[in-house]
């Protein structure tokens, strides 16, 4: 069998999930010039199989339960997305409040306030990976608990 093609190959990843165009172009970019590899993904863009806009959407979509917005920003700006589309992304996908979805996140993992001040950091460094700001993680580490929710 002979070797696909890059616009093969591009088809090929888009099919299996979206991609931004960095990571679309990392990830072809054994396969081709850059001329070739920039031709294939404007080619991927102009007939709306590739759009950078759709791939931050949908992956703030999926992920906005489990993380803070600190981490969707540094997640979107690896995978090449400009902060512009990130933030646009992040604002149009996530309806929830950051404390909301902090709250629901730390409910999952603990459901208990912390009894010292040791139980204290270790559930504000657990909320400080998923990406949650210092200040919502505060807030929500010192709200009393209310165990009819």
């Amino acid at each position: 069998m002979s070797e696909p093609s890059l616009r093969e190959r591009a088809l090929r990843y888009l099919a299996q999930r979206d991609h931004s165009r960095a990571e679309l172009a990392r990830k072809l970019g054994s396969y081709g010039s850059a001329e070739e590899i920039e031709a294939v993904l404007a080619r991927m863009s102009d007939l709306g199989l590739q759009s950078d806009s759709r791939f931050a959407a949908a992956w703030v979509r999926s992920k906005a339960g489990r993380f803070g917005a600190m981490r969707l920003r540094s997640e979107l700006a690896r995978r090449g997305l400009e902060r512009e589309l990130v933030d646009e992304a992040i604002a149009g996908e996530c309806v929830e409040s950051e404390l909301d979805r902090a709250r629901t996140v730390w409910h999952a993992k603990f459901g208990a306030a912390p009894a010292d001040a040791r139980e204290w950091a270790r559930q504000a460094r657990f909320l400080q990976t998923r990406g949650f700001a210092v200040d919502v993680i505060r807030k929500l580490l010192k709200e009393p608990i209310d165990e009819s929710a």
